[in-house]
């Protein structure tokens, strides 16, 4: 993984260093951002082409508007645009983009039927060096507002009826665009795919994608990774809600001994999709919530990705919780909000958040946190899970710790805990039981715990568990101890279903 990332982070050190040297402000700008004066006849630096079906398309021309209707666009439908990312690392050959755009329009198109997609080709300027590329994103946002401009004077076309969706720097290009418009009005939604960090990352809110840039706007960061002062994604909340799955860090799936599944599926190719395996999951996990409907994954609000996996964010209330991908629900706020979640390392990304919470009565300082539990539902069991603290066990004080499954358990019933205790403990008590078989169980290591609950992120059903003997909440060394959903819980959720 180390490698992968050292690459990665060295291809994009070369074309910083071997592109021209920026005039203007960090993020490539020449001129400042303002309103866009469309003077006629304005000639694209990009090409636009309508996504028909497979790996057809049409070109549009926006000096001759009749190219619209005779490629099939439906002025009643919505338009979402796609815009690319940096490609100098493709061949220069003319149309020739990365796999995952004709693979996000299909997947649009296919499952939202009634729809206008449309590609952004702005490979020429795309296949420079990345500062050059950089520099021209606001060159490529001004296509595409004079593109959504003159949709507005020809077909009174709402700009809220279309959804730019850009990855890397095309986020930025995305962001740009919505700048660039004149009025009111603003775009319905932009969606940045892991938008680009280098010359982008701490640059002002005019300076790169920003929730300003239309009505709502939604960023997953999955690259984030810093090495050798660069991070390929940009860190930094640029939407109204900003998501961060498994930290926005390295992605599972994407560590260097994934390369000969990627050889095998790319050919020559799958080393680099190795070395961009982790930029390019935001793209594949916007698609996963197109494609698996009944499988959104949930993201929740939390201050970073340390507290998440302690598990003490999963909580909906007030808007603190939402669906990643297409699916989102639209809130708009003052404040970015932060997201958080894990995934699965192949598509459906989809895994099931709980949190364990267990306390700790009288207990003796400092004891090694070393617990294993297993969890049955009305659906599913849990098979064991081994229960990681980031501290050690001390009385009277409450743990929690984060639990994910790529399947759903239904409502909790049973949970099965095991203390296996410090190595040390085991091998004392070990020798007891040798020496004194008849008389070992006095001498038997005991934890006493109080109050065990686990909470459902996406039902946000607490569950509390009680000892299912009479033997109170004492746990024994090396010994499983049977919890079970407490009455008033029972009670509770026939109550809630005999009302519903």
């Amino acid at each position: 993984m180390f490698v992968v990332k050292i690459l990665c982070c060295l291809l994009l050190t070369y074309h910083l260093i071997a592109g021209k040297k920026i005039k203007g402000n960090r993020a490539g700008a020449v001129e400042q951002s303002g309103v866009l004066t469309v003077k006629e006849p304005y000639v694209s630096s990009s090409v636009f082409r309508l996504f028909l079906e497979g790996e057809d398309t049409c070109k549009l021309d926006p000096l001759q508007l009749h190219t619209l209707t005779s490629c099939g666009f439906n002025s009643s439908n919505p338009l979402i645009i796609i815009t690319h990312g940096w490609s100098a690392v493709l061949p220069k050959v003319d149309g020739m983009m990365e796999s995952w755009v004709l693979r996000l329009a299909t997947a649009l198109k296919t499952n939202l039927v009634d729809i206008n997609v449309v590609i952004t080709d702005w490979l020429s300027l795309a296949q420079q060096h990345y500062p050059t590329a950089a520099q021209s994103t606001r060159t490529v946002g001004k296509d595409i507002a004079h593109l959504l401009q003159s949709l507005q004077e020809e077909y009174q076309y709402p700009l809220r009826k279309a959804h730019l969706i850009g990855y890397s720097l095309g986020a930025h290009i995305s962001g740009f665009a919505g700048s660039y418009l004149e009025g009111t009005e603003k775009i319905g939604r932009i969606t940045g795919l892991d938008p680009a960090g280098p010359l982008f990352e701490g640059m002002s809110h005019t300076d790169r994608l920003s929730p300003d840039d239309a009505e709502f706007v939604d960023a997953i960061h999955t690259f984030t990774h810093e090495r050798m002062g660069l991070s390929v994604g940009i860190k930094q909340a640029v939407a109204h809600y900003d998501f961060y799955p498994n930290g926005g860090d390295f992605q599972p799936g994407c560590d260097l001994q994934n390369i000969y599944e990627h050889i095998s599926q790319y050919g020559l190719l799958g080393f680099e999709q190795t070395v961009k395996c982790a930029h390019e999951r935001s793209v594949h996990l916007f698609i996963d919530s197109l494609m698996n409907k009944d499988k959104q994954s949930m993201a929740y609000r939390c201050s970073d990705n340390s507290a998440f996996d302690k598990g003490i964010c999963l909580d909906c209330r007030r808007n603190r919780c939402n669906t990643l991908g297409y699916n989102i629900k639209k809130v708009r706020s003052g404040t970015s909000k932060r997201l958080y979640l894990k995934t699965r390392p192949r598509m459906p990304y989809k895994l099931y958040h709980y949190q364990f919470r267990i306390q700790f009565v009288n207990q003796m300082e400092r004891i090694e946190p070393s617990l294993t539990i297993s969890l049955t539902g009305t659906k599913e069991e849990s098979g064991d899970l081994r229960i990681l603290f980031t501290e050690k066990f001390s009385g009277n004080k409450t743990y929690t710790s984060l639990i994910t499954l790529d399947r759903d358990l239904g409502a909790l019933m049973l949970l099965k805990l095991h203390w296996e205790g410090p190595a040390l403990w085991r091998n004392v008590w070990s020798r007891v039981q040798t020496i004194i078989p008849w008389g070992g169980q006095d001498y038997k290591p005991m934890l006493t715990v109080g109050k065990i609950s686990v909470k459902a992120g996406e039902t946000q059903e607490r569950t509390s568990f009680c000892a299912m003997t009479d033997d109170g909440q004492h746990v024994e060394l090396l010994q499983d101890k049977v919890f079970v959903r407490c009455k008033e819980d029972t009670q509770r959720q026939r109550r809630r279903k005999h009302n519903q």
